[in-house]
């Protein structure tokens, strides 16, 4: 059984919008995906995610009627602090986490796709590295990038990361890949989705941490 398989995105309505409780449900599973990583320098991540995940639903908790949707938790933010988007609150904390949800996403598509370091296969160092520099090194400060650099060295090997995420059970990879392709259709989509909604409503925040 694999780790992705527990957790189940939706394809989309017409209109993307993305429904706040069955995205909140979801994105609580995927935490655990770090623990697949094996080293504790992926908890820096981990521990960000999963903040940014309770800061979203406690908004989302003072009204859930009112917040159906993620855009309706933006939009209202937004009308609060008088059309300025806030360095707090659910804004900001879903734009970070979209960018984390983002690097699992480039990860697994790397993995996906077949990508590797023809000198050292059964690393995956170099679909790490392609996920990081896409989603989070340009949000992130010299500090912070020496962090990571540290995570890089400590990625686990291809074969127990794929086992991690298969429960420690022993799969066939073109199996475990196929698990990966089957979660990537609709977690991409919602990913696209909520990045799409940042730029329709220039929420976009960038800055360096």
């Amino acid at each position: 059984m694999s780790l992705l398989l527990d957790i189940q995105f939706e394809e989309l309505p017409p209109d993307k919008s993305v429904d706040t409780k069955t995205f909140l449900d979801n994105v609580s599973k995927l935490p655990l995906f770090f623990d697949c990583l094996g080293s504790k320098v992926f908890t820096v991540i981990k521990s960000d995610i999963n903040g940014n995940i309770t800061k979203i639903k406690a908004v989302y908790h003072k009204d859930p009627a009112k917040y159906v949707t993620l855009q309706d938790i933006l939009e209202a933010e937004r009308e609060a602090y008088e059309a300025e988007w806030p360095k707090v609150g659910a804004t900001l904390a879903l734009m970070w986490l979209k960018r984390g949800l983002r690097f699992i996403q480039v990860l697994l598509q790397s993995l996906a796709d077949g990508e590797r370091d023809e000198n050292n296969p059964n690393l995956i160092r170099v679909n790490i590295t392609k996920a990081y520099e896409q989603a989070l090194k340009r949000y992130h400060g010299w500090v912070v990038q020496k962090v990571f650099s540290a995570a890089l060295l400590a990625a686990p090997y291809r074969s127990n990361f794929l086992k991690s995420l298969s429960k420690g059970e022993e799969v066939k990879e073109e199996d475990c890949l196929a698990n990966v392709r089957h979660f990537l259709v609709n977690y991409t989509m919602v990913i696209d989705a909520i990045y799409e909604m940042y730029t329709n409503l220039n929420a976009e925040l960038n800055y360096t941490v």
